[in-house]
């Protein structure tokens, strides 16, 4: 993993000392590596995540060294693409389910065993999903983030992607995580373990999180991005937007509100995932 870091930094910050023949021999191995989550995008140090830029490095390099080519799915359905970013090989023996009817999930990207993928939906290069994770229908994991185990991203699901800069982190969504339909997390917001994100709510690095529980306000900072707390059950709000015109014409701005931590009667409405993994 060291050659790859050393060589991915070498080659981004000297541009003269590109090695194309180094590079199709080392380029698949790092892209192997991904697939089989030996290596990851982001990291986790006593909690505190961060981007693994030569990671995210590695990742530009095949963008930009690429070669646009045609390619043909197992369908004979055809797609353009760089030729360095085919669709991952997944085997019976990984146990993994992508339920037939227009899934992808791209090269580069690690799905841990029990995950389930409903018809359509979409994995980007870089992005990890963990154990007995639920990708339901339209939801799409976007490059870099990282999904943890037990988590169901629910159908229209969005979880924003990030290659550049580098040094930025992705979305991070911890286990045990439910996330509603039609939600989007975005701009490396960070959700803790076992928060519950209602359907239709929005997260990014602009929207402020009102947590009625604790009577305080959650903001991302020019430094630090917006973090939801373990077990926060979060579903979307408005407040009045500022200025006498917005008051006479009643405007309202979107935010998110966090009404409650999760408790066991939360945790048994999200119990039916066993159910669901052994059934549909």
């Amino acid at each position: 993993m060291m050659d790859f870091k050393a060589v991915f930094e070498q080659w981004l910050e000297q541009p003269d000392s590109f090695d194309i023949g180094a590079f199709e021999n080392i380029f698949p191995r790092f892209i192997d590596a991904l697939n089989r989550g030996e290596i990851r995008a982001a990291e986790n140090k006593n909690g505190q995540w961060s981007a693994v830029s030569w990671v995210k490095a590695g990742i530009l390099l095949g963008f930009r060294h690429g070669i646009f080519v045609r390619m043909a799915a197992n369908s004979g359905f055809p797609f353009f693409d760089k030729d360095t970013y085919p669709l991952r090989p997944v085997a019976k023996k990984d146990n993994i389910r992508i339920v037939p009817g227009g899934s992808s999930v791209r090269s580069g990207s690690y799905l841990a065993p029990g995950v389930v993928m409903m018809p359509p939906a979409y994995v980007n290069v870089g992005a990890w999903v963990g154990r007995n994770t639920m990708i339901d229908s339209h939801a799409l994991v976007g490059s870099c983030a990282q999904i943890g185990e037990n988590v169901h991203l629910s159908a229209a699901a969005q979880i924003g992607g990030v290659l550049e800069p580098i040094g930025a982190c992705p979305v991070i969504i911890e286990d045990d995580v439910l996330v509603g339909g039609n939600s989007g997390i975005y701009e490396g917001t960070i959700v803790r373990s076992g928060a519950v994100i209602g359907a239709g709510v929005v997260l990014t690095h602009s929207i402020p999180v009102y947590d009625l529980v604790n009577q305080n306000v959650l903001r991302a900072t020019e430094s630090q991005p917006l973090e939801i707390p373990a077990g926060a059950v979060v579903v979307p709000g408005s407040r009045p937007a500022g200025g006498a015109f917005a008051t006479e014409q009643q405007l309202q701005l979107q935010c998110a509100v966090i009404v409650k931590y999760r408790d066991a009667q939360t945790a048994r409405a999200s119990a039916l995932e066993a159910d669901l993994r052994g059934d549909e």
